[in-house]
């Protein structure tokens, strides 16, 4: 869904009804993501293929939805910057985790991150102007647990690097 996603962000194809085609994508695919995982959970069908892919493919939304707003003029790139490198980190750490066999996955932190990500997301998607405030509010807490995430993440899971060799 990402890549139609980007495509009405990015473009005005259906003039004023372009933002809410976007808006109804980005918002199915955070639904379908966050129902995957309700399911598996829900009938025991947590596996680690999906402990894997489930961060990656919220990942790849958020940052998908993210370098468009850049683009945009509606993001600051620090925002992005600092989300991303969060990404990269906890990517990078995920590897040498399952290269010595283990799966982590994801946390309580990061759970409240990716809801703050995905709101901030579709209050930029709408881009109604009585929301900018609300919208510039719910920015500043999806970056602040952003950093609080990664903190908790190192905290819990150092002993994977010290494992790895660093």
């Amino acid at each position: 869904m990402i890549p139609f996603y980007v495509f009405f962000q990015m473009t005005n194809v259906l003039g004023d009804n372009t933002k809410w085609v976007a808006f109804a994508i980005f918002v199915v695919a955070s639904l379908t993501d966050l129902l995957d995982g309700k399911i598996a959970r829900k009938y025991n069908l947590v596996t680690n293929f999906g402990k894997f892919m489930d961060p990656l493919a919220d990942k790849l939304l958020v940052c998908s939805a993210l370098i468009c707003f850049v683009e945009l003029g509606a993001l600051r790139a620090w925002v992005v910057i600092i989300i991303v490198a969060r990404e990269f980190i906890i990517s990078g750490f995920r590897l040498v985790a399952a290269e010595q066999g283990t799966v982590i996955a994801a946390s309580y932190w990061g759970k409240f991150k990716t809801t703050f990500q995905m709101l901030m997301i579709i209050l930029l998607i709408i881009d109604i102007e009585k929301l900018y405030f609300i919208s510039s509010i719910v920015t500043l807490i999806a970056v602040a647990l952003t950093v609080i995430s990664l903190v908790d993440y190192l905290k819990k899971n150092w002993q994977v690097m010290a494992k790895g060799g660093f």
